[in-house]
């Protein structure tokens, strides 16, 4: 009997691929809170809305419209996710992490992933983005319980989560570019509420540069199926330990700052994708 995880991701696979007119995407793309502007630079565009496809959920979260959009961005066929699945939304692992085993299943060869995070890092500013180079994962693996054999080993190797080829590259078309980047690494946390000062103090002291509530789940069902991943963050609020007492951490602020600095990751996701 076919495991009923993998008949969700085939009969989803299926649907998408049946509007793609037999096209295979070479990359795929996973936009984060407010970052949903880059879909709109992909040239003749397949809107596929998340709740027209079999067994999937709907995004709830601010700033994610729930589209797949697939078409031309810098030359390739791609396929990204207007808005993503997030734990904190009530969705297990095996649901946040569906689109990603769905478009292994299409045929992707590449993973980029994006999302808004705060910068608990003191040298961090609104408006930074960060490639991230490793993760500290604070959420439910996504691979717990029978492995599905089918995608990936039972343990997976995450010696290099994050491609070392795609990071010098994006380095360097970022230099050629003029567009400074940091380069750090992304704690998850399950949200969904923001972090206390305390808390931001002891990510910091970990060794975590940014602060999110998604991303990771993802990153390791892709490696799991061996697809190399490139991953950003946009620094969206200065997640430090400081604060004037009047100060608030507002979810429609975070969404705004991630969309001023989206079509700075857009040029470089598009640049990206023309060296592959």
């Amino acid at each position: 009997m076919e495991d009923l995880r993998v008949e969700r991701i085939n009969k989803a696979a299926e649907f998408v691929a049946s509007k793609l007119d037999g096209r295979k995407p070479v990359v795929g793309i996973v936009l984060g809170s407010g970052l949903g502007r880059l879909a709109e630079q992909i040239s003749d565009p397949i809107v596929i809305p998340y709740k027209t496809i079999p067994g999937f959920p709907e995004s709830t979260a601010v700033g994610h419209k729930g589209n797949f959009i697939a078409g031309e961005l810098g030359g390739k066929f791609v396929i990204a996710m207007q808005g993503r699945f997030h734990y904190y939304e009530g969705y297990p692992m095996e649901l946040v992490t569906l689109p990603i085993r769905v478009m292994k299943v299409l045929g992707i060869s590449f993973l980029f992933v994006s999302n808004a995070a705060g910068g608990v890092n003191f040298d961090y500013k609104v408006g930074d983005l960060m490639i991230i180079r490793d993760h500290i994962n604070l959420l439910p693996n996504p691979l717990i319980g029978k492995n599905i054999d089918e995608f990936g080993p039972r343990f997976p190797d995450m010696t290099r989560p994050y491609d070392l080829e795609l990071i010098k590259k994006a380095e360097s078309i970022a230099s050629e570019m003029n567009l400074v980047l940091k380069k750090g690494v992304y704690l998850a946390g399950t949200g969904p509420s923001y972090e206390t000062p305390a808390e931001y103090r002891y990510f910091r002291l970990a060794g975590a540069d940014a602060v999110g509530m998604s991303t990771i789940p993802e990153v390791i069902v892709a490696r799991h199926s061996s697809i190399p991943v490139f991953g950003m963050s946009v620094i969206t609020n200065e997640a430090h330990d400081d604060y004037a007492d009047d100060y608030v951490n507002d979810g429609d602020d975070v969404v705004a700052a991630a969309d001023a600095a989206a079509t700075r990751m857009t040029m470089l996701f598009t640049r990206l994708i023309e060296s592959l």
